[in-house]
């Protein structure tokens, strides 16, 4: 009989997702999308199509990127943003997102529907503040 009980925790991406997503369209300028995110309070963009679906994301990191090489502001996003954004669904459990991001190295992960539509995004702050709550009531 094993002396550690293994328990689950069943809670999904949903229950922890940021839903106040920062959305632009790929011709979109970078000096507005990191308007938006600034306004918003947010580390990403995601870039969608005209469908609501993921084809890109724009970080922090790649904003730093357009400013130590020089770009112009006025750069459009498809130039800079990571294209195909690894996702995950809305459905998902959060342990999931935790080793999605750990094993890619990522920040934040858009949440997307069964449609395919993005819907939230997880980012590794979403993350810290579970993990904080969980270790809280252990105590």
């Amino acid at each position: 009989m094993p002396l550690v009980k293994k328990r689950e925790v069943p809670l999904r991406v949903s229950d922890i997702m940021t839903r106040n997503v920062v959305t632009a369209k790929r011709d979109d300028k970078i000096k507005d999308i990191a308007a938006k995110m600034y306004e918003n309070k947010v580390g990403s963009a995601v870039i969608v199509d005209d469908e609501g679906k993921a084809i890109g994301i724009i970080t922090e990191r790649d904003l730093v990127y357009v400013i130590a090489r020089g770009l112009s502001p006025d750069t459009p996003a498809w130039m800079v943003m990571t294209e195909n954004p690894i996702v995950i669904d809305q459905d998902a459990l959060v342990v999931e997102a935790m080793e999605k991001m750990r094993e890619l190295n990522i920040r934040h992960l858009p949440v997307v529907d069964k449609a395919g539509k993005v819907v939230g995004v997880v980012s590794f702050r979403d993350i810290v503040d579970f993990a904080a709550t969980m270790f809280s009531l252990l105590r």
